[in-house]
């Protein structure tokens, strides 16, 4: 059965004023995201969550906050991390179900 991911990634931190190194000053900056994958098989589902932070030295291609959209901050979010950490975190969760479908340790409790 496939696996689907998805993200999550409404909850952000900002500076409310923030001048780059170019001396351009921007309000609402996003510096930080926290993140949730989620992993969903169809009869199992499994999660991750971490933080990231963005660079906020250039804000030329500044994306005013009330135009952001979680499509964006998904792209951010896998444009800080790269590739290679994605697919691990991706990696992580299919053990997780795989875990969860066929067991590979139990916890058992003796009757004394």
């Amino acid at each position: 059965m496939a696996t689907t991911y998805t993200w999550n990634v409404s909850t952000v931190d900002t500076y409310p004023t923030h001048t780059d190194e170019n001396d351009v000053t921007e309000n609402d900056v996003i510096f930080n995201v926290h993140w949730r994958m989620s992993a969903d098989d169809t009869t199992n589902q499994a999660g991750s969550i971490g933080t990231i932070g963005l660079s906020t030295s250039d804000v030329s291609s500044f994306t005013d906050f009330d135009s952001v959209t979680a499509s964006d901050v998904e792209g951010w979010v896998i444009s800080a991390m790269g590739e290679e950490q994605v697919q691990s975190i991706k990696d992580g969760l299919q053990n997780q179900l795989d875990e969860i479908a066929t067991p590979t340790v139990v916890t058992r409790q003796l009757e004394l």
